[in-house]
């Protein structure tokens, strides 16, 4: 077992050499060639005075510059600190100045953005890439560091329970938490994932989930790791991804819910070839079993679920590809992880197959905690270690987990639990429906009330009587929408995400005005 991150690459490229690592927008990187870059720009951090235990923020879209500055900062021994891309300039500036980073290293557009807002941020250095070699004053220009720095570095090692890491979480409530990833965290999630899926060097995954985001991580770096060729968008586009699967031959794709569904109601879908697929896996968000069905159909191949969070620094339960595949189940923990479903009102108590309660997790894979946030830390984590996940789930007889909903997510209708991720798998099954996602909003009768939002599949028709008839046939009375609204699209996170908590941006003005 590697001892940090920053061993990654230099053991990979040991092994595999010139075999392609890295394929971004029609360039192809080996892994000797990435070996070499990261430690040219290791050389050039080294050269300010950045080291062991200093926090460096990477704040930029996917490209290969992100993945050679996060490379080259973990082999310095410094702590990795990535930026969500969608965040704004203000955010940035909360994040580098909670975490303290010594140094921003930033495609040109985000970071000159950064700069004019950053007001009394503690950064050192701003190292900008894409600019065409022009660098603004006071800014270094990434690529000339490249071009200036040695070949060679041999890795900082730190102790592999020592900070990695500090990924901020969304904020969906106040300021976004920094949770710390211990080295030892990050390197066993990206291994026991790939074990469970059985990732090779034979093997060529195409993915465009954010590299600074949990997901993306333990895709490209279970990738290096493994061998693998990454075939890495700079975005989710499904006619790009559809073509880079069939001109790659890709084995692998992984992804969230909504770009399989974007795929599934594209035309482009019929007019590409998929068939080199072995497995894909989805994570992110529940998916309708239903649409499961349908990617596997389409695409000739199994769909792994998984369940993870940025707290666990990746993955912390999947179905496996040599094993049972239950849809709807976000499988069974990763080796050396402990789950229990616990009641909700109290977590010492644990329940029993069936029962709904929150999910818990304890092991090796939990923070450390939320960086400066001791109170959110005690929240978060028992003194036994158990660290609440806010995820509502169930265990069945074999040990398959099952997420219900978010507890922040559920909706108190007349005294009713309704959770909306069961509604979008019902109304996610009828045949008019590309997307669904449910939300709450308030009533005067009954304190909540759940309303669906829809993206007909292309060239289908239905009304709102329709979809709730369907919905009458197959759950009870009180969960069936009370409102439904047919939507092109839908707000969503970095990742692909839908954000439930901003459906209300899509009402009608006369609706906002009659629940405010």
């Amino acid at each position: 077992m590697l001892q940090t991150i920053g061993q990654i690459l230099p053991t990979s490229a040991a092994r595999f050499g010139d075999k392609t690592a890295l394929i971004f927008e029609g360039r192809s990187f080996s892994y000797n060639e990435l070996e070499q870059l990261s430690n040219r720009l290791a050389n050039g951090l080294r050269d300010l005075g950045i080291g062991a235990r200093d926090c460096v923020s990477i704040y930029g879209p996917n490209c290969w510059e992100w993945l050679v500055a996060y490379h080259a900062i973990a082999k310095i021994g410094a702590v990795l600190n990535p930026i969500n891309v969608m965040l704004t300039p203000e955010e940035v500036v909360f994040v580098v100045n909670d975490c303290k980073a010594r140094a921003l290293i930033a495609s040109a557009d985000k970071g000159e953005a950064v700069l004019d807002k950053k007001g009394a941020t503690p950064l050192d250095n701003v190292i900008l890439f894409g600019g065409k070699g022009k660098a603004p004053a006071g800014t270094l220009c990434f690529e000339d560091m490249i071009a200036q720095g040695k070949p060679d570095f041999e890795p900082v090692l730190v102790a592999p329970e020592a900070l990695s890491t500090i990924g901020y979480t969304s904020g969906t409530t106040g300021h976004p938490k920094g949770a710390m990833q211990s080295h030892r965290s990050v390197l066993m999630n990206l291994a026991l994932t790939a074990n469970m899926h059985v990732k090779t060097a034979a093997d060529t995954v195409v993915t465009a989930l954010p590299c600074p985001h949990v997901y993306g991580n333990i895709v490209v770096n279970g990738a290096f790791f493994t061998g693998m060729t990454v075939v890495l968008l700079s975005r989710f586009d499904e006619k790009e991804t559809l073509d880079a699967i069939q001109t790659h031959k890709a084995t692998l794709f992984e992804g969230v819910p909504t770009m399989y569904m974007y795929m599934l109601n594209s035309p482009e879908l019929a007019k590409h070839d998929v068939s080199s697929l072995t497995r894909c896996t989805v994570g992110g968000q529940t998916m309708p079993v239903a649409k499961m069905e349908e990617v596997e159909e389409h695409f000739g191949c199994p769909l792994l679920e998984l369940w993870g969070m940025t707290e666990l620094a990746g993955a912390a339960t999947t179905n496996t590809f040599y094993g049972e595949n239950r849809h709807g189940s976000i499988g069974l923990p990763l080796p050396g992880t402990q789950v229990r479903i616990a009641d909700v009102e109290d977590a010492t108590k644990s329940l029993g197959p069936g029962e709904v309660g929150e999910l818990m997790v304890k092991g090796p894979l939990v923070m450390l905690g939320y960086y400066g946030n001791a109170q959110a830390t005690k929240d978060a984590i028992e003194p036994d270690g158990w660290m609440h996940t806010g995820d509502v789930g169930k265990m069945d007889e074999g040990g398959y987990l099952y997420i219900v909903d978010r507890r922040k997510d559920m909706i108190l209708t007349g005294g009713f639990n309704i959770y909306p991720a069961e509604l979008e798998r019902v109304i996610a099954a009828h045949p008019a429906v590309a997307m669904v996602a449910v939300g709450g909003q308030p009533d005067a009768t009954k304190g909540e009330i759940a309303k669906a939002y829809i993206v007909l599949r292309d060239g289908v028709q239905a009304d709102a009587d329709a979809i709730r008839a369907y919905c009458r046939e197959h759950m009870a009375a009180y969960k069936v929408p009370k409102r439904v609204q047919f939507v092109d699209d839908f707000p969503k996170t970095s990742t692909g995400k839908i954000m439930r908590r901003k459906l209300k941006t899509l009402d009608p003005p006369e609706e906002r005005e009659s629940t405010s």
